[in-house]
């Protein structure tokens, strides 16, 4: 595609702040075209948003700003269509395209918008589509997926085959964390300073809640993701120089006094558009290449990227605006009002009352409490996943529709009824014993199922597996683990206990 002509404007929208957003040489604007960014105050009132995600949604916004110059104008307006109206009137607009359904309706029902190609990923939605519909819409898995990547980008390959003869490390990259330690001893992440701009920004949201129509949830403390496209590039060489070597064998473990392990914490930077997908493999593979990094690790941090976060991506769009609303387990409870508003879970669960902690105080906490506390919590309980979707986009830095939709629905809630998972992703306290360090301390014990002593996770699990019998005894992951349930002398009693919590 051509390179739009000088004079017409492009709209940046505040998930799509890096260079690869305005380069001409894959289909942006003329390098001198002039450019449009438009605050949205709307896009807050519509959702509580966790408040260090508007911080630093808005903080990122308005230093990309800063360093465009004269050549972007930038709009503070209630609404889009407003912002458009006092910038352009109906003069024609560029933008690539965006990262919701909503948006994407948005822009497509504007006639004077022309909508350029995705940006922000390795694989484009054509290609993603012949690979798809190649594979059956309904049986599309991450691993063909990711291996495909690996093949088409070069990436971790030695000729035509997977570097090391395996795809897949992840059976290296299960190690518990080591017993005893209070953290895993590695540098500090990346942590950027706070700029005028942070100022002004955090007065600007203290106004908003003061005037009543916007609401935020969580703690807004010092901007702990990176805000410009220089700093996000220095959490990227502090994460491959000094936290790589460590990630992989770490990466599905949690310690309660160490909540970033090894992980990368660069989720924020690639979804506001600081950081291409590319250099980030690119310079993990290097650190491999180079006798710096184990395979392990480089291949845990490529299949993040280029595997989980593309097949992400594409399946939101490959499967449509409709997938949001699955519920293949008919879960409609409503979700607690201390979860919504990021309090201490009441039952004293150490695990869950330390993780909400985090997210209440950061917005962040890394994949395994996301997908195996927060996300196990809400399937085994019932929760509506169009509601528990909706709590995660809201309440991390990192969250979007386009994000959230996918690894909710599909992964964490199984409410898609398997077409993009194999089985539900949940489990009982010896999980959460042998990953972690938060039993120990706890009231709980991760082996009891009944009773003042039974973890929530363990009774939650044996309760789930007993309300789906049917449906799971015919997944071949889940049938041995329901075949259990007969195993259970106490399960009445567990059944009792159960209903007596909803209740």
């Amino acid at each position: 595609m051509t390179a739009e002509g000088t004079g017409t404007v492009h709209w940046l929208f505040g998930d799509q702040l890096g260079p690869h957003f305005v380069d001409p040489a894959h289909g942006g604007p003329h390098r001198d075209a002039p450019l449009l960014m438009i605050e949205s105050r709307n896009v807050f009132r519509r959702r509580r948003f966790h408040r260090a995600k508007a911080h630093l949604i808005l903080s990122a916004m308005r230093h990309r700003a800063a360093e465009l110059g004269d050549r972007v104008r930038y709009v503070k307006a209630d609404t889009y269509r407003a912002g458009l109206r006092e910038a352009v009137g109906d003069a024609p607009v560029t933008v690539h395209h965006p990262t919701s359904h909503a948006a994407r309706a948005f822009v497509d029902a504007l006639p004077s918008v022309r909508v350029l190609p995705a940006r922000g990923f390795l694989v484009g939605h054509d290609d993603f589509r012949r690979w798809a519909d190649g594979h059956g819409a309904g049986h599309l898995r991450q691993e063909d997926f990711y291996r495909w990547v690996r093949r088409t980008h070069d990436l971790l390959m030695e000729g035509d085959l997977p570097a090391g003869g395996r795809w897949n490390l992840d059976h290296d990259n299960r190690q518990p964390p080591p017993r005893g330690a209070g953290d895993l001893g590695v540098p500090a992440p990346y942590r950027p300073r706070e700029s005028a701009i942070d100022d002004e920004v955090r007065a600007d949201l203290d106004r908003w809640s003061r005037e009543g129509d916007v609401r935020f949830v969580g703690e807004d403390g010092p901007r702990a993701f990176p805000a410009t496209r220089r700093e996000a590039l220095a959490a990227l060489r502090r994460f491959v120089e000094h936290r790589l070597p460590t990630f992989g064998a770490y990466e599905d473990a949690m310690l309660a006094g160490d909540a970033t392990m090894s992980h990368s914490l660069l989720s924020s930077s690639l979804n506001l558009g600081l950081l291409d997908p590319a250099e980030c493999v690119e310079r993990a593979q290097a650190r491999w290449r180079s006798g710096d990094a184990p395979l392990n690790s480089a291949e845990g941090f490529v299949r993040q990227i280029a595997g989980w976060r593309e097949y992400v991506w594409h399946v939101y769009w490959y499967f449509g605006q409709e997938y949001r609303a699955s519920n293949a387990l008919d879960h409609r409870a409503p979700l607690p009002g201390w979860f919504t508003e990021l309090a201490p879970d009441p039952t004293g669960a150490n695990c869950l009352t330390h993780v909400l902690d985090q997210v209440r105080t950061t917005g962040w906490t890394h994949h395994i409490p996301r997908l195996m506390l927060l996300g196990s919590l809400a399937l085994q309980r019932g929760w509506d996943p169009r509601a528990v979707t909706d709590w995660f986009h809201r309440s991390f830095v990192d969250g979007y529709d386009w994000v959230m939709v996918p690894n909710v629905v599909g992964m964490s809630q199984y409410a898609d009824g398997g077409r993009m998972t194999t089985k539900p992703y949940t489990s009982g306290g010896a999980y959460i014993d042998r990953m972690s360090d938060f039993c120990r301390p706890c009231r709980y014990r991760p082996s009891v199922r009944v009773g003042e002593d039974a973890c929530p996770f363990t009774a939650g699990y044996w309760n789930l597996l007993h309300r789906h019998r049917d449906r799971f005894a015919h997944n071949a992951r889940m049938s041995q683990a329901v075949r259990g349930l007969d195993r259970l002398r106490d399960l009445d009693a567990l059944l009792e206990q159960e209903r007596d919590r909803e209740d």
